[in-house]
């Protein structure tokens, strides 16, 4: 939709040479605002929103009974590169109990884990680990909803 608009806006400012008078006009000004606009909306895109929505599929599943190990969400800002690592980590042991119980969730569950390896390909990890940061096996196991909670909790905070 916001690629639509761009190429609309592109269009109208082409097909019209004169660009100033249109600023003269209310429709002129209504397309200039919204060219302004949108590369902004997009620039600002949570990375994370694909994994957003598919947590907020499975949170509710009945069939996925597991304990995993859960990062806290108020983990301090430098670590939350490893943070963010360690959530998509135990989303590989989501998809192994899925495939072993045929969840009715499991493709919601490997959506997660690709979006966030795509993400983390893409950005190779930026920061160096301080000794603050913990191993993902160090933080407590905790039941399927408040795993999907506090990785809720993390993507909005990275979101922000």
């Amino acid at each position: 939709q916001k690629t639509h608009l761009k190429s609309i806006c592109l269009q109208y400012l082409l097909l019209n040479s004169h660009c100033f008078c249109l600023l003269k006009n209310g429709m002129g000004l209504i397309i200039f605002f919204l060219c302004a606009y949108v590369p902004k909306t997009e620039a600002g895109h949570c990375k994370w929103a694909e994994v957003l929505k598919d947590l907020e599929r499975i949170k509710t599943s009945k069939d996925i009974d597991v304990s995993l190990y859960t990062a806290n969400a108020d983990e301090d800002e430098e670590c939350q590169e490893f943070v963010m690592r360690c959530f998509f980590l135990e989303t590989e042991v989501i998809i192994q109990e899925c495939r072993i119980k045929n969840c009715s969730k499991t493709q919601d569950v490997w959506n997660i884990w690709k979006n966030g390896n795509e993400s983390f390909e893409k950005n190779k990890l930026t920061s160096t680990k301080s000794e603050k940061c913990k191993e993902c096996e160090e933080y407590e196991e905790k039941n399927f909803t408040e795993f999907v909670q506090n990785f809720e909790k993390v993507i909005q905070r990275d979101c922000k």
